[in-house]
């Protein structure tokens, strides 16, 4: 029997559906004088569930920017449906010794001032910073690594965001997860394909990475150590897609979602908040 129809009971009436989802954790935030934030994990696949019963989900947030030289960006929060979890972005690396490796998250931070890479565990890993002066690098994405920092013409150069994971659940092609860009001198480094902040230049803020993409946010120049702040990480989402003949979908209370049709199914996206879904 195909498990999109279920398991029928003598009457007829399917005790259990199929159910396509797509999880986005939350982005990390960027480093101060430092790398970029790494985009969330993702998470896809199939699974059956029961009807008339409760399944958590948790939409993760984004990580901090780091406002110290002293701290790396914040990872962001993990997304989850019923046991499955997608582990938020790696936040970007400072410039001060103690903080210049990039963390580990779902894509993994940038470094800075020649730190290490974060390592992405449902992503890329960040990019490394450029040895001689100190550009960040961009943390990972869902799809590709964080590039690394570079120098021309005595000017430091930071690292694009690596680009994100592409899904087409909702029945649109979205990129998802984008890393954000490493810190510069004079020219922005980009933050990667879906959502991913870009890195700042002369003492301004890094880019916040988008919401609901899960993108991780820029680094920030800071050259006297009293300028630019690394951006914030964009939040996840968590999308289920399920046949429309197969049951309907209630959204408990403590999410914020909403139900589109797509062809012959139901795509709910759910943007904020931790609560319970079922179906009837």
């Amino acid at each position: 029997m195909s498990p999109i129809l279920g398991i029928l009971a003598s009457s007829g009436t399917p005790r259990s559906i199929s159910i396509n989802y797509l999880l986005i954790a939350g982005g990390a935030g960027g480093g101060k004088l430092g790398g970029g934030g790494g985009g969330g994990g993702y998470l896809t696949s199939t699974n059956a569930v029961s009807k008339n019963t409760n399944y958590t989900v948790t939409v993760g947030g984004g990580g901090a920017g780091s406002t110290s030289r002293s701290a790396k960006g914040t990872n962001g929060s993990n997304s989850v449906f019923s046991s499955f979890t997608a582990t938020g972005g790696g936040g970007g690396g400072s410039w001060n010794a103690t903080f210049r490796d990039g963390n580990n998250g779902g894509s993994g931070g940038g470094a800075s001032n020649v730190g290490s890479v974060g390592v992405g565990s449902q992503g890329f890993n960040g990019g490394l910073a450029d040895a001689t002066f100190g550009a960040g690098g961009g943390g990972g994405g869902g799809s590709a690594n964080g590039f690394a920092g570079s120098n021309s013409g005595g000017n430091a150069i930071g690292g694009a965001g690596g680009d994100g994971y592409v899904s087409s659940i909702t029945g649109t092609s979205t990129t998802y997860a984008g890393g954000g860009g490493g810190d510069s001198d004079l020219i922005a480094a980009s933050g990667g394909d879906g959502g991913g902040g870009a890195g700042s230049y002369a003492n301004l803020n890094g880019t916040n990475g988008t919401a609901n993409k899960g993108g991780g946010g820029g680094g920030s120049r800071d050259d006297a150590s009293a300028g630019g702040n690394g951006g914030s990480g964009g939040s996840g989402v968590v999308i289920l897609k399920y046949l429309t003949a197969s049951g309907t979908i209630t959204i408990g209370a403590g999410l914020t979602g909403s139900t589109a049709t797509s062809g012959s199914y139901k795509v709910t996206t759910i943007t904020a908040g931790t609560g319970n879904v079922s179906w009837a």
